[in-house]
């Protein structure tokens, strides 16, 4: 296991989305011109118009790169695999200045990426495609997995419901593909991929990705009509969509070289941050997964922001996000939960039953971080017995009675 450190952020930081603007909620030029008067300070940023969930606890794992070490920075694989053609406008200027002037702003969405970057850049590798797409969930979400926008765009990708149903997201009261950043990546990409067989022009795809790629289909066929050129500055679109190519260039300007614009740009490892990990039943409390990899639950549900529900439940068997260095402890803690499982449903089967614990109550009143599943092995009770004990109850509540015997 490799040697870890705290992050220097708080989960905290990865669910300060910037205010949503439908249909890409990314920072809105209000907050980037406000610059113009002075750095603009975070507790000035207009409230992010969608789902809200508090995380505390800080990720951990992410560990600091030594400055003789500069080729295991994840941002030098980057920079290598830069390859759309840039875009020097006056528009262009503008952002990369706003950006690069608004350094909290940005800190905070170079910090989010970092436990997400190198799977995406594996994803975006495997597929032969530009890595300025690494940086595209600044634009669209700043990064925060939660960011939800008035359009209901969802996740770091921003999938509405019916592009993500396209794309074979799930939406359901348990799950939803679009905020997890595996199954969207992989969505996202595939899109963009499709996108870019139509266009051969990563511009005109940035647009269609933003503005809906029927929009600049119609865009196209005017121009071309009129006799006038079709690349991305001579088409007549929105204002969001005119400032969006150039919020990505300016984006990759700063990468390219941050100290020219006086940004410090620190390490990120160039290796993986976290594994998905199949658990081969098809349900399993969230809690309780947070407790057989030893990690707090917030931290948990940072990493897999897809889950909607106390409860995870899948057909063909739950998958979870975990820190790679956490796999091996989940598996051996889900692999003495079986057993204890086994033994007590053989015990069962069997016609006897486990002895009554020595004035063992009736009734347990529920504390912080409890679960179901924590209650029972807590208490030496079957699960299901727990749940045909308390009909109805999924959510618990603080103080609630949970009943450990037949009423």
């Amino acid at each position: 296991m490799r040697t870890t450190r705290l992050v220097g952020f708080m989960i905290a930081a990865l669910l300060q989305g910037c205010a949503a603007n439908a249909p890409q909620p990314g920072p809105p030029d209000r907050e980037l011109a406000a610059v113009a008067s002075g750095p603009l300070e975070a507790a000035k940023l207009p409230p992010f118009d969608g789902e809200r969930r508090d995380v505390n606890e800080p990720l951990r794992g992410i560990r600091k790169v030594d400055g003789a070490d500069l080729q295991r920075d994840l941002w030098v694989r980057i920079r290598q695999g830069f390859a759309m053609p840039d875009l020097d406008n006056a528009l262009v200027r503008r952002k990369t200045r706003e950006y690069a002037a608004n350094s909290e702003y940005l800190q905070r969405m170079l910090q989010r990426s970092r436990i997400y970057l190198y799977h995406i850049v594996e994803e975006i590798e495997k597929r032969g495609l530009p890595t300025e797409l690494a940086l595209l969930p600044m634009v669209e979400s700043a990064f925060n997995p939660m960011a939800y926008s008035r359009a209901h765009a969802s996740g770091i990708w921003q999938f509405v419901p019916g592009t993500g149903k396209r794309f074979e997201l799930k939406q359901n009261s348990y799950y939803d593909g679009r905020r997890d950043v595996v199954d969207s990546t992989g969505a996202a990409l595939e899109y963009l991929t499709s996108l870019y067989k139509r266009y051969d022009d990563w511009h005109l795809v940035l647009a269609s990705y933003n503005w809906g790629e029927n929009a600049v289909a119609r865009a196209v066929a005017r121009n071309r009509k009129a006799g006038k050129p079709i690349d991305y500055a001579s088409l007549r679109m929105p204002k969001e969509t005119r400032h969006y190519v150039p919020k990505l260039q300016a984006l990759k300007n700063i990468i390219s070289d941050p100290s020219k614009y006086g940004i410090d740009l620190a390490p990120i490892p160039n290796e993986r941050y976290f594994t998905t990990v199949l658990i081969g039943r098809p349900e399993l409390d969230v809690a309780l997964a947070a407790r057989l990899a030893e990690m707090p639950v917030r931290e948990f549900k940072a990493l897999n922001p897809g889950l909607r529900a106390p409860l995870m439940r899948s057909p063909k068997g739950a998958r979870i996000v975990l820190p790679s260095e956490k796999v091996a402890i989940f598996h051996e803690n889900l692999a003495r939960l079986d057993r204890k499982s086994a033994a007590a449903n053989a015990a069962s089967s069997g016609g006897t039953r486990p002895a009554p614990k020595v004035n063992a109550p009736s009734v347990h009143r529920v504390e912080p971080g409890d679960t179901l599943s924590a209650i029972a092995l807590r208490y030496g009770v079957r699960l299901a017995d727990l749940r045909r004990w308390n009909p109805g109850v999924e959510v618990l509540q603080i103080g609630q009675r949970i009943y450990l015997e037949q009423r």
